[in-house]
């Protein structure tokens, strides 16, 4: 199953612009996801174990770094989607 999230780091500290490259680099740094970068938040998507286990190592990770930090994240089963653009065509 295939599974796509939509997810922005909010890191509680006044220098919260590295947590947030460090974190998006970190996500980038793995072949076997897809990662989109956008102005509030980055698209994660690839097989849902894979992507749900590399979320939580990355979750944890900023967590030690930073302390508190706020993840607001959006999971789509990317499958169904695929399946219902198709149908439309």
């Amino acid at each position: 199953m295939q599974v796509m999230v939509e997810i922005s780091l909010y890191p509680l500290v006044n220098e919260f612009v590295a947590p947030i490259k460090a974190f998006i680099h970190r996500l980038n740094s793995y072949d076997d996801i897809q990662v989109t970068t956008c102005s509030t938040s980055t698209q994660i998507s690839g097989d849902y174990q894979n992507v749900m286990t590399i979320l939580g190592k990355e979750m944890q990770a900023t967590h030690e770094a930073v302390g508190q930090a706020i993840f607001v994240a959006k999971f789509l089963n990317f499958d169904a989607m695929q399946a219902r653009k198709d149908e439309d065509e």
